[in-house]
């Protein structure tokens, strides 16, 4: 196999096994609604089928990326990638609330193997000059599942239910299965006989789990107490991995590396400022505007839509300019689209919410490729698999966050009341007030990615 069909095969395999993440992330959102109605469940509880997910993938993907460098990039990514196909199987026949959030856990274990990897791969086999392209292409095939996921899902949850969602992936799970084998020739593990840091990997979950679990517990008092005890292991963990030999991730990365320091900072703040949109604008459309899944996921893919259509560009500009300033004016978008979200009431109309979604679609694009290609390109290759695992778990930790800030807002708000008319003002309330968070976090955010561009040389 020449180099080219290499790189062609590794673009094509990554890229349509990311595909099915965000498709099914997207359609499950949508499907809420009907998932509440079928199982009785309140808006809290809700949450949880999307929260269990992210916070099983938030945990495990640093660990994932590590024992892509150890035991092979490929390899992980594979074996999470069967998982994943053998969860969409059983989730199409679950019985109820509690397995639906259990097999969602399991999943998410499956989502962190390939998550942790895919980056890391994609940098292995493409050179600087082409891999902000590359990385464009990739996160374009991400956009591509969040804008079909509302519009298939749609479809799907109206007429066949919403355990057809999982059903529908399993086929490409499968196709995608062979196409790595068929297709991804030879193995990337620059780190093959360092030891795998269990002590450490056990610490971190376990202050990641506490973490999350704690920050959503917010505002009542074991939330705090979990939070509290959470930071205090990761602060053992840091002091952990300072005196270890093969520690899971390397300190100096955010020590002595500014570019890759305050991209994973811009990350994290960036997801975390945008991850709950999505779910807060279908039960907006759905239940404020009385859309069907159908009609709320047209509207809702004019965000991925746009993200679809302009990562490409972003990406291959990262190549030839400076990336960190790239990717701050696309956070300075995202601001704009947020403080735009802020004034949102029970008359907004459709349009203005299509018209804020293609701006922050643009926004974000000129953010997320160009930001992964700093934090990709500022590595050495034995480090590849801790970027990807820290890029992936800025991703899913911002995004856990995210869903944490909602879910304590709508228990605020609206306690754990079922969603109906007579507390849709207390709905909209919860609505606006995380938008202003959001905006706030995002706008500080532009700060942290302005920060990184000291050090980024073209």
């Amino acid at each position: 196999m020449t180099e080219k069909e290499l790189k062609r095969s590794v673009l094509t395999v990554t890229a349509f096994a990311s595909f099915l993440t965000p498709f099914m992330g997207s359609s499950v959102n949508l499907a809420l609604p009907s998932i509440g109605e079928e199982l009785s469940l309140n808006a809290v509880t809700l949450n949880w089928v999307i929260s269990s997910y992210m916070l099983a993938t938030s945990i495990l993907l640093l660990p994932a990326g590590r024992l892509g460098d150890i035991l092979g990039r490929k390899k992980v990514f594979t074996a999470g990638l069967m998982i994943f196909t053998l969860t969409m199987i059983l989730l199409s026949f679950t019985p109820g609330i509690r397995w639906l959030i259990g097999i969602r856990i399991l999943q998410g274990v499956g989502g962190a193997m390939m998550f942790g990897t895919n980056m890391a791969i994609l940098t292995s086999v493409f050179p600087p000059g082409e891999r902000g392209r590359a990385m464009g292409i990739n996160v374009t095939a991400v956009y591509v599942g969040l804008a079909s996921g509302p519009f298939l899902g749609g479809l799907l949850t109206r007429y066949l239910g919403w355990r057809s969602i999982f059903a529908f992936l399993v086929p490409l799970g499968i196709i995608s299965l062979i196409l790595i084998r068929k297709k991804m020739k030879g193995e990337w593990a620059e780190a093959r006989g360092e030891r795998f840091d269990w002590p450490g990997a056990s610490i971190y979950g376990l202050s990641m789990a506490l973490v999350m679990y704690g920050f959503s517990r917010l505002p009542e008092r074991p939330g705090w107490l979990l939070t509290s005890l959470g930071l205090l292991l990761f602060v053992l963990f840091i002091l952990w991995e300072k005196n270890t030999s093969y520690p899971l991730f390397d300190i100096t990365l955010i020590s002595r590396n500014r570019v890759f320091a305050f991209s994973s900072l811009a990350a994290l703040i960036h997801y975390a400022a945008t991850s709950a949109i999505g779910f807060f604008l279908s039960l907006f459309l759905q239940y404020i505007k009385e859309l069907g899944p159908r009609d709320a996921g047209f509207v809702l893919m004019s965000w991925p839509l746009t993200m679809a259509l302009i990562s490409p560009a972003a990406g291959k500009l990262s190549d030839k300019y400076n990336p960190g300033v790239l990717a701050s004016v696309g956070m300075g978008i995202t601001s704009a689209g947020l403080v735009m979200l802020c004034f949102i009431s029970g008359n907004t109309s459709v349009t203005f919410i299509v018209t804020v979604l293609v701006i922050m679609g643009a926004g974000f694009s000129l953010f997320s490729s160009p930001n992964s290609n700093a934090i990709m390109s500022s590595v050495e290759k034995r480090q590849l698999g801790n970027a990807s695992g820290m890029l992936g778990t800025m991703r899913n930790v911002g995004q856990t966050f995210s869903m944490a800030i909602a879910l304590m807002l709508l228990a605020i708000y609206m306690g754990q009341a079922k969603i109906n008319p007579d507390n849709y003002l207390q709905l909209i309330g919860s609505m606006k007030s995380g938008f202003i968070i959001f905006s706030i976090l995002c706008f500080a955010g532009i700060f942290a990615s302005l920060a990184r561009n000291k050090s980024l040389r073209k």
